[in-house]
């Protein structure tokens, strides 16, 4: 493993230094650090309120440590529901409810086997330089994807609607590592911070420099959700590293909110799917849709399922003619050509039932609790990152469900890095009685 590691990472060195050695890179980096210090001299900084402000916020221990604990899953989980008008079967409640007490299962219980004298585990450890690396790569592969699509295309959909239609999945799948990119590259600022090798002020601006920059990119071509996982991502991972507020927090959460409410509130009017409908009655009916499929799901899926493991596997490229959310499409209402947003748990359904509903949100409750303890004992950047990435596309999932091959990819790598730790802290511990 440890000699494919080290290939990998001589492949990303290598493009980094290439690039970084163009004219064209350090062209863009003097502009970048002659903005970070115009801005971290301006009278703007001068006048923003410090961390004292409210200060009460900051004496509260839930909103202090436990904003972002894996629970926050359930709760936006429960509000997706409470904003639904749908009338839900019984069958779907007792699903429901097996799903969630499976996660909370998943959070608590299973975790506690593992690392539980916090004083003596050992994590491992990776360079944050081997981190800005990949991440730099990741930025650079999801921008060029981005003037592929946009010269394919022949303009950009933010401007033209109708032009998402053209978008080609082969040269679109490259974009979303904007995400893992940008948090990559942030984590190894987290550190730098750690080490005082940057400023407070500094790593501020270059999360907030990141961020503008990924969602510059996705907004252009009309990706909502995409641009809510860069926020929501940045933001947990600027609350654990403890270089922004809790009052900032909160005011980014409802602004947020907004904003993309709106935006894909415009886009629903666009694509006249939102007539005589107001910003929130646009979000009950889109709720009301999903939740709606979910109950056609339940009713065939059963407690073992149709497709077996099909479904999943569709996910892979080129396994087939269809993605994912169109057999979910063509299983319901009998048609390929439509996208279908089933919830986190409709494809769990579809492929193994009620069974497979508990075994794979007690998983994912693992993945989180596992990741959310790990964070907290080791408090390094790397495990802030893999962890606000899950928590992130874990909450997004939760309506458009868990489908896509890059998100199965970041959870199946996240459960083997934490398996990884565990493995290593075991022989750790071996060597320890033998050399005792």
């Amino acid at each position: 493993m440890s000699f494919f590691y080290s290939l990998g990472m001589r492949v990303f060195l290598f493009i980094e230094k290439a690039f970084r050695n163009s004219k064209l890179f350090v062209l863009i980096f003097e502009i970048m650090l002659s903005v970070e210090k115009s801005f971290l001299n301006s009278y703007f900084k001068n006048i923003y309120p410090s961390n004292d402000f409210i200060s009460f916020l900051r004496r509260s221990k839930i909103l202090n440590n436990y904003l972002f604990h894996p629970f926050c899953f359930l709760i936006v989980f429960s509000i997706f529901l409470l904003i639904s008008t749908t009338d839900l079967s019984f069958e779907l409640k007792v699903t429901l409810f097996l799903a969630f007490i499976s996660f909370i299962v998943g959070v608590l219980c299973l975790p506690m086997c593992f690392f539980k004298d916090k004083s003596q585990n050992q994590f491992i450890k990776i360079d944050y330089n081997d981190f800005y690396s990949i991440g730099f790569v990741c930025i650079l592969s999801g921008v060029l994807s981005f003037f592929i699509c946009t010269i394919t295309m022949g303009g950009l959909p933010i401007f033209n609607p109708s032009l998402r239609y053209k978008l080609i999945p082969i040269f679109t799948m490259p974009i979303s590592l904007l995400i893992p990119g940008v948090g990559l590259v942030a984590s190894s600022y987290l550190q730098r911070f750690k080490d005082n090798k940057l400023t407070l002020s500094q790593v501020r601006f270059r999360f907030l420099a990141l961020s503008f920059i990924a969602s510059f990119f996705l907004f252009t071509l009309g990706y909502r959700t995409h641009l809510c996982a860069v926020m929501l991502m940045m933001l947990i991972m600027g609350y654990y590293g403890r270089i922004i507020s809790i009052l900032e927090v909160i005011i980014v959460l409802i602004v947020g909110f907004f904003f993309l409410s709106g935006f894909g509130y415009l886009r629903a009017i666009e694509e006249n799917s939102a007539n005589n409908l107001g910003l929130f009655e646009s979000l009950r009916f889109r709720a009301n849709f999903t939740l709606n499929v979910l109950n056609l799901i339940n009713s065939v899926s059963g407690n073992f399922g149709i497709t077996h493991g099909k479904l999943m596997l569709s996910a892979i490229p080129g396994s087939s003619g269809l993605s994912t959310r169109m057999i979910i499409g063509k299983l319901i209402a009998w048609r390929g050509t439509v996208s279908i947003t089933p919830t986190i748990i409709g494809p769990m359904l579809l492929d193994f039932g009620r069974l497979g509903v508990v075994l794979g949100m007690c998983l994912i409750g693992f993945i989180l609790g596992l990741g959310y303890k790990i964070m907290r004992i080791s408090k390094d950047f790397s495990y802030i990152f893999v962890y606000s990435l899950l928590l992130t596309y874990a909450i997004i999932c939760i309506e458009t469900g868990l489908m896509e091959i890059n998100v199965l990819g970041y959870f199946l790598l996240g459960f083997l890095f934490y398996m990884a730790n565990i493995i290593y802290n075991k022989k750790i511990k071996i060597g320890e009685c033998i050399n005792g």
